[in-house]
Formats: C-alpha cells, sequence, structure tokens
C-alpha cells in the first residue's frame, strides 16, 4: 500500500484548537498591561516615599497642562483611526494615526521643555529630581516605543492591510497608546497638583 493511499484512508483527527488567536493575542496584552502598570504604581507610591507632599517651585504648571492635553487629545485619535480601520475608512485610519503621531511627537518635545527646566530648577541629584526624572523619562520611553509601533502600524496599513475583522495590529497598538496616556493621567496629578 503506497502512503498517498494511507493518507486517504487514515481517519481524520480534529482536535480543540481551545481560544481563538485573538482571544490570546488580547490576553497577552492584558497581562503585559498589567504588569507595566505595577512597575509605574511602584514608581508613583516612591515618589511619596521620597518627597512627601513636597513639590518645587520651579514646577512649570502650564507646561504640564498642555502636554496632559496633548496627550488626552491623541488618545481620542488613536481611538477614531482604530474605529477607521474597523469599518475599513482607510483615509479616516490614516489621517487619525498620522495626527496621533503628531500629537504624540509634540508630547515628546513637551517632556523635553519639562527636563531642560528641571535641570535648572530641580537636578536629578535632588530627591524630587530624581523622582521627576525617573517617572518622566519612564513614561517618555512608552510613548517613543508606543509611537514607534503606531508608525510601523501606519506604514502597513498605507496599503490597506487593515479592515473589517482583520485589525488586530491596529486594536493592539492602539490599546497600549491608552494605557500610555492613563499611565500620564496619574503621573500628572502625582508630579504637578499634590502638594
Amino acid at each position: 500500500m503506497s502512503s498517498a493511499t494511507l493518507l486517504r484512508t487514515a481517519p481524520s483527527v480534529h482536535y480543540d484548537q481551545g481560544p481563538s488567536r485573538l482571544a490570546i493575542n488580547r490576553l497577552g496584552l492584558w497581562l503585559f498591561i498589567i504588569s507595566e502598570s505595577c512597575l509605574f504604581a511602584t514608581l508613583l507610591a516612591s515618589r511619596f516615599y521620597l518627597t512627601g507632599l513636597d513639590r518645587p517651585e520651579g514646577l512649570n504648571q502650564t507646561l504640564g497642562l498642555a502636554i496632559t492635553a496633548v496627550l488626552l487629545v491623541s488618545s481620542l485619535t488613536a481611538y477614531r483611526a482604530e474605529a477607521a480601520s474597523a469599518s475599513g475608512d482607510q483615509a479616516g485610519f490614516r489621517r487619525n494615526l498620522l495626527m496621533t503621531l503628531a500629537l504624540g511627537g509634540l508630547f515628546v518635545v513637551g517632556v523635553g521643555l519639562e527636563w531642560a527646566e528641571g535641570f535648572h530648577y530641580f537636578p536629578p541629584q535632588s530627591t524630587f529630581g530624581t523622582v521627576f526624572f525617573t517617572l518622566t523619562g519612564l513614561h517618555a520611553f512608552h510613548v517613543l516605543s508606543g509611537l514607534l509601533a503606531l508608525a510601523l502600524v501606519y506604514r502597513h496599513g498605507r496599503h490597506g492591510r487593515y479592515g473589517p475583522g482583520k485589525y488586530w495590529a491596529v486594536e493592539g497598538t492602539v490599546k497600549y497608546w491608552h494605557f500610555v496616556d492613563v499611565a500620564w493621567v496619574f503621573i500628572y496629578p502625582t508630579l504637578y497638583l499634590v502638594s
């Protein structure tokens, strides 16, 4: 008996594949976000442990509020990009993702301005400076990694790669971007408002 005949006569076996790939991707992303949240929560708590409620006078409240607003608007444009991708609106997807990238870049520039002022008023070797530069630096790293991921999604999406039922890369990246924004929503009052 030939191997081809054996294959034709062999009983077919179907294995239960368990959760779908999308469900596994979503679970993995949420576990990652939870682990990153623990890191940020620890650093936020260290601010109060190390400095109490003290806040230096040189902290630029206007700049802090402005970059917070920029980041919150970027979350809206990211959401709109995801919704456009899910509905097959390629032009809306590209437009909103480009706006998100621009707003994220503007946020990074704002953090750079923050740092320039921070080095003058509360250098990294001071207690508040250590907390400030650690928290904003870690967050800026997450923003930059989010911008890189968004840029890759945009690059792939320019050619219509994403659409209804096939946009996990967009969804996952936008969820990560929302996480980065929510982290800043906790960092901002911790550094700028509590005194």
